[in-house]
C-alpha cells in the first residue's frame, strides 16, 4: 500500500507540465517517479489531439488513459486504444460556414479522425499546426469530412470574442467554446469538457471526488479546476485562472507539478 493509493493526479500539457521553452523541468519528473512508486495515478488532461499528443507521450509518465482534445477522448496509450470519444453534432459544418461569414477574419482548423483540415489560415493557424509539429489539409469547410472531434478557430482575441459570443448566441444547446489561449477558441460537443473527462476517468478507475488533484493554466482547464480537490494553477497562467481562484504555484518552467506533489505529500 503507497500513500497515494486511489489519489488521481491530472495535468494540462503546454505551459502547465511542458514549458514554453520546449522542456519538462526534471523536477516533475523526479516527483512523479516518486508519487507513482507511492501508488498515484497520473494523467495528462491536453487541448491537443491522439496526432499532436503521440510524440510527446514518452515525455509524460503516464499510468493512466489520457484525456485529448479539450475532454473529447479518452484514450489508453498503454493498450493503444480509445476508451471513450465523443463527436461534434454533425451540423458544425454548416454552422461555421455561417459564424464565419459573420466572422470572416477568423481561421478554422477541424479534426477528424487523425486528420487535420484548415480553412481561411492565418498566422495563428500557422503558427499552432508548427508548434504542435504537424501539417494539415486546406479545403473549404463543406469539403471538411465529418464528424469532427474538436474545431479551433484562431485570430487575435478580440475578433475570437465576437465569435464566440456569436456561435453561444445562436448555438448554445449544440457547442462548448472555450479559449485555451487568446488566439485559439476551442469547440467541441456540448458538455465535452476536460472537467467532464476527468470524472469519467475517475469514475472508470474508482476514485473518489475529494481524491482527484488537477492543474492548468488557461480558461479550456477550469471545467477540470472545478472538479478538483484543489485547483492548482502555475504562476504563468491566464489572468482568467488567477482571478478565478486556483492555488498558485511555481511556473510551469519551475517545476509547478513537483510542487503540487509536495503539498499531496504533506496531505496523505
Amino acid at each position: 500500500m503507497g500513500k497515494f493509493d486511489g489519489v488521481l493526479l491530472a495535468t494540462d500539457f503546454d505551459e502547465t507540465y511542458y514549458s514554453a521553452a520546449g522542456a519538462v523541468p526534471p523536477a516533475n519528473l523526479e516527483a512523479l517517479a516518486y508519487f507513482e512508486a507511492e501508488g498515484g495515478i497520473f494523467t495528462v488532461s491536453t487541448g491537443r489531439a491522439h496526432r499532436t499528443f503521440a510524440p510527446f507521450l514518452h515525455l509524460t509518465p503516464v499510468n493512466a488513459p489520457v484525456i485529448l482534445s479539450n475532454g473529447a477522448q479518452l484514450y489508453d496509450f498503454a493498450a493503444d486504444r480509445m476508451v471513450m470519444e465523443t463527436t461534434i453534432a454533425p451540423t458544425i459544418a454548416a454552422d461555421l460556414e455561417a459564424l464565419t461569414a459573420r466572422n470572416p477574419q477568423v481561421g478554422l482548423e477541424a479534426y477528424h479522425g487523425e486528420d487535420i483540415y484548415i480553412w481561411n489560415p492565418n498566422f495563428w493557424t500557422w503558427y499552432h499546426l508548427n508548434k504542435a509539429g504537424t501539417g494539415a489539409t486546406e479545403c473549404p469547410i463543406s469539403a471538411m469530412p465529418l464528424p469532427w472531434g474538436k474545431a479551433i478557430l484562431h485570430q487575435d482575441h478580440p475578433f475570437l470574442l465576437k465569435a464566440q459570443a456569436d456561435l453561444l448566441s445562436h448555438w448554445p444547446e449544440r457547442y462548448e467554446a472555450i479559449f485555451s489561449n487568446p488566439h485559439m477558441l476551442e469547440i467541441t460537443a456540448k458538455g465535452s469538457t476536460k472537467g467532464g473527462m476527468v470524472l469519467k476517468l475517475a469514475e472508470l478507475l474508482g476514485i473518489r471526488r475529494e481524491h482527484i488533484y488537477c492543474i492548468g493554466d488557461n480558461q479550456n482547464d477550469i471545467p477540470m479546476l472545478e472538479v478538483s480537490a484543489i485547483p492548482f494553477a502555475p504562476a504563468n497562467c491566464a489572468k482568467e485562472v488567477k482571478d478565478w481562484g486556483a492555488r498558485l504555484l511555481p511556473a510551469c518552467e519551475e517545476g509547478a507539478v513537483a510542487s503540487l506533489i509536495e503539498i499531496l505529500d504533506q496531505t496523505y
